[in-house]
């Protein structure tokens, strides 16, 4: 075998730099394609879990029994009590209509005197989770 001399070392080094610096390796280049229903839907549980977050707070409900008439009495309040917060949900076997969010119950007092001219089974609640 023939002994490299410095010279070879050098040309075998230089080659060896030109081809590790022109190899191709995975880029650290990341792109989510991410459908815009998801933005809508997460907006929609978040304000869904703040709405039904209610430990400490009381609710005011107008109403509670099936489906349609629970969406109907929904919009109706809405329509009526523009500035009170409002929501639907269900409880097996039956939809509930909770409206407002009090954490004194003084408040939730003074706004169910106005509702129940307008909705008079509503009553007061401290929903438990």
């Amino acid at each position: 075998m023939r002994k490299l001399t410095i010279k070879n070392y050098f040309y075998l080094s230089l080659i060896s730099f030109f081809i590790a610096s022109n190899s191709f390796s995975q880029e650290n280049k990341t792109t989510v394609i991410q459908d815009p229903r998801f933005g809508k839907l997460l907006k929609e549980k978040q304000q869904l879990d703040n709405s039904n977050e209610s430990d400490e707070n009381y609710t005011i409900q107008i109403f509670y029994g099936d489906r349609e008439t629970a969406k109907k009495t929904l919009m109706g309040f809405k329509k009526d009590f523009k500035e009170i917060e409002a929501t639907y949900l269900y409880t097996n076997p039956t939809y509930k209509v909770w409206v407002g969010k009090y954490k004194l119950r003084i408040n939730a007092e003074k706004d169910l005197v106005e509702i129940k001219k307008k909705y008079p089974t509503a009553l007061l609640i401290k929903p438990n989770r």
